[in-house]
């Protein structure tokens, strides 16, 4: 299979995948029959010949980087040129490309009678399975995640409770200070956070989905983690929430925890290779239905929830956090043995709070790995 993949490792997964090393500026990937390639410079030369030994490196002088630019063409086609040589060199005359392959190089190579076809499964299924770099980058993560998640909940156990909100170290505990100390923890474990955009929520009335939250924390409402950190050496990611509750914990919001803890054991339990995404969906919707809650299955046909298990249950995690394969609805492919996944029920009563679990499961041979399962479930931090 002739392959053709084109960017930076820190925009495109599925060249990161190839060349396990950070580079800011596009080049060509170019794989023919077992034969590996880039189109690189001088610049990248030793660095990629270090991380991939297997890859050959086509230097863009050799193929006449001086002479395009005397030409006065623009960088923008001295690039495109450099590429239809480099895929000319390699004998391909035709080739599969990832879908955000760029349509400006794709117009390039077909005007060259080059024929590149978008193949978003050849390269959803390339990535699957990760390699060595890859499985030591996402255990790095989780346990960095675990960690952070730890000091997150030591933050609210050590808080005080002052009529409805918290307090810690003389100052109202917010979901800003927890965000920082998180980035912090995960920034010393080589795993940094993203800076605005994790999840610490309360509720009732909590903005739902991705929504970051903000301001003081409540005390004996639900306060939702949910956490992301990058392993920098390989640029893998790590995924997981837990829900802790500082002050009294409301019989509705128990019974909502324990429900979901349920709904989250019935889907770890399934999980194994040849099993859908769909199928593991519905595990925990069994659960969460039986226990009189609405989920994606029970809506009427075009309705939006906003309530209950209004989600999907999880989905892949590796290069992206969120990548195949999906656990949702719609999902009909099998997991197979080495698959990262997110699992994570939950339900959202607006009026009450929600509550959340995600764990981060290793698809094995003989069932799954929980790469989370040191950070404890209880609502009590």
């Amino acid at each position: 299979m002739n392959v053709l993949i084109y960017g930076s490792t820190e925009t495109s997964p599925s060249l990161r995948h190839e060349i396990p090393l950070a580079i800011i500026d596009p080049f060509l990937y170019l794989e023919t029959d077992g034969r590996r390639a880039v189109l690189t410079s001088s610049l990248e030369d030793a660095r990629i010949a270090r991380a991939a030994a297997g890859v050959e490196r086509l230097l863009d002088d050799a193929l006449g980087l001086s002479e395009l630019i005397a030409e006065g063409r623009s960088r923008a086609q001295v690039d495109q040129e450099l590429c239809v040589r480099a895929v000319a060199a390699l004998g391909i005359h035709k080739a599969s490309v990832p879908l955000d392959f760029p349509l400006a190089l794709a117009d390039r190579l077909r005007e060259a009678g080059i024929t590149v076809t978008p193949d978003e499964a050849t390269f959803r299924e390339r990535r699957r399975e990760k390699t060595e770099q890859e499985m030591a980058g996402i255990r790095r993560a989780a346990a960095v995640a675990c960690r952070a998640m730890a000091e997150a909940a030591g933050m609210l156990r050590e808080s005080t409770i002052d009529e409805d909100g918290l307090v810690l170290a003389g100052e109202l505990l917010s979901a800003e200070r927890v965000r920082e100390r998180i980035r912090e923890v995960c920034a010393r474990g080589g795993a940094p956070a993203p800076p605005d955009i994790m999840v610490i929520a309360a509720g009732p009335n909590a903005p739902i989905g991705h929504e970051p939250g903000s301001g003081p924390l409540p005390a004996h409402t639900p306060i939702e983690i949910d956490l992301w950190p990058r392993d920098e050496q390989s640029g893998c990611w790590a995924d997981m929430t837990r829900t802790f509750v500082r002050g009294d914990i409301s019989d509705s919001i128990a019974r909502l925890h324990a429900l979901v803890l349920d709904a989250h054991e019935r889907a770890r339990n399934g999980v194994q290779p040849g099993v859908t995404g769909a199928e593991l969906h519905g595990l925990a919707c069994e659960v969460i239905e039986a226990g009189g809650h609405r989920t994606q299955r029970t809506r009427a046909p075009g309705e939006t929830l906003r309530e209950g298990f209004y989600f999907g249950l999880g989905h892949g995690v590796g290069l992206e956090v969120h990548e195949p394969p999906d656990l949702g609805l719609g999902d009909a492919n099998p997991l197979i043995a080495g698959d990262v996944i997110a699992v994570e029920p939950g339900i959202v009563i607006p009026a009450v709070g929600g509550t959340r679990v995600e764990d981060l499961l290793l698809v094995t041979p003989e069932g799954s790995e929980c790469l989370t399962g040191s950070s404890p479930y209880a609502l009590t931090p």
